[in-house]
């Protein structure tokens, strides 16, 4: 009897696991198992990063993984640790090394990085913080019913990890790049995302390309940090799904 292949999906910050029920029932219909855990109470990066290591490693087989913004870095990190059969990182934050940091990343931080008590606190956007921060890209309608469904609070620490990453030898922020047991990577970025801008992607991507395993980049157009979960969800989801047949045979996938 075979053993179907696998997805972890990982969510970022302000979002919770639920943001992936589409995805998952998407690649559930493809033959892939789907799982979308939620992130544990400790959410320091390395924290973090190992609870989903432990569910990668728990599979019989390498599992798939996509992650979206901070879940785009965890599974960047899965992959260097060679846990990943093939991973699509979604407008990813960044590790240490990627030096870009435009305006609106920065803006898109504030609600958290303005204020030090955040770095041990769980911090809630407002609707016009959300607005700019995931949901430029849609219109004032969609990005109202985005804010009220999918909006939560979000840990402050790993954001505060993040913006130092670059100055922290000791930061937990870290990719292996040159593992070449990394596997195959892709990384999408939208046009218009101002939390994840493309310069930033464009940086993990030169990053990336080191390694020896396959490594590409898709910019979608007129697109925000809402990707996956806004209308536009199913072309990102399909362009994800695409490449990881590519990768991981239908015939292993049954």
């Amino acid at each position: 009897m075979s053993v179907k292949q696998p997805v972890i999906f990982i969510h970022g910050l302000w979002l919770l696991s639920s943001s992936w029920a589409r995805w998952a029932d998407l690649f559930g219909r493809e033959g892939l198992e789907a799982v979308a855990p939620e992130w544990p109470d400790d959410a320091h990066i390395a924290n973090v990063a190992s609870h989903y290591e432990k569910v990668a490693r728990a599979f019989p087989r390498k599992p798939v993984i996509v992650g979206h913004s901070f879940g785009g870095l965890l599974a960047q990190i899965l992959a260097g640790r060679g846990c990943s059969a093939a991973t699509v990182a979604i407008a990813p934050a960044p590790f240490q090394g990627v030096l870009p940091l435009p305006f609106s990343a920065l803006r898109s931080a504030w609600p958290v990085l303005g204020n030090p008590a955040n770095r041990n606190r769980a911090v809630p956007l407002t609707f016009e913080q959300f607005h700019y921060a995931f949901a430029n890209a849609v219109d004032d309608e969609e990005a109202k019913a985005l804010f009220e469904e999918f909006a939560v609070a979000a840990p402050g620490k790993p954001l505060f990890q993040a913006a130092t990453a670059n100055f922290d030898p000791w930061s937990e922020d870290k990719v292996d790049t040159g593992n070449p047991e990394r596997g195959p990577l892709l990384l999408i970025s939208g046009e218009k995302d101002h939390t994840v801008p493309p310069a930033v992607v464009n940086a993990s991507f030169k990053l990336q390309q080191r390694n020896p395993g396959v490594t590409e980049i898709v910019h979608v157009p007129d697109r925000g940090h809402a990707l996956t979960i806004d209308g536009g969800w199913e072309e990102i989801a399909k362009m994800s799904l695409a490449f990881v047949k590519r990768f991981v045979g239908a015939r292993e996938m049954a």
